[in-house]
């Protein structure tokens, strides 16, 4: 397999995408604290069970086992998600139009050409605005619009 070949596999889906003459301005990325979520989802039921271990009592023991082992299947259910959507998700502006890509096993994408985008809306909680995170919601003409999720810096993407 040449070069070009294995360039082209590693390729993102807007990269594979792109049109003649067509270029990418903006990418956008998912900010440090999705990740931090997905982590915390899966370490503190770990922390819990790892406690529950300490336990004096057999019974109470054996119970917070239980339940420490069930927080933590819930955990790993939500990790995975959380990263795997992470991981499958792509968000990006070329010259020529808006897109978001969504799917591991599937393809699902959202495009807009830009002279039909309207409106682009970003909100921000107090916590994105310290840390730099928010969604944005692209408003097309009629009634379609996309919410991207929190993304990092996204007043800049916008």
């Amino acid at each position: 397999m040449g070069a070009q070949s294995r360039g082209r596999a590693h390729m993102s889906y807007i990269q594979k995408s792109l049109g003649d003459g067509e270029t990418i301005v903006a990418l956008a990325r998912f900010h440090w604290w999705y990740s931090v979520k997905a982590w915390l989802a899966l370490l503190v039921p770990l922390a819990l069970l790892a406690s529950s271990l300490g336990e004096a009592e057999p019974i109470t023991r054996q119970a917070a086992m239980f339940g420490g082992l069930a927080l933590l299947a819930i955990g790993v259910v939500v990790f995975l998600r959380l990263m795997i959507h992470k991981r499958s998700t792509e968000i990006g502006v070329t010259s020529h139009r808006f897109v978001k890509k969504t799917g591991f096993l599937s393809l699902h994408t959202n495009e807009f050409a830009l002279a039909n985008i309207e409106g682009v809306r970003v909100t921000q909680s107090l916590w994105g605005k310290l840390w730099g995170y928010g969604r944005l919601r692209i408003e097309g003409t009629g009634d379609d619009s996309y919410e991207i999720p929190n993304i990092a810096d996204p007043v800049g993407f916008r």
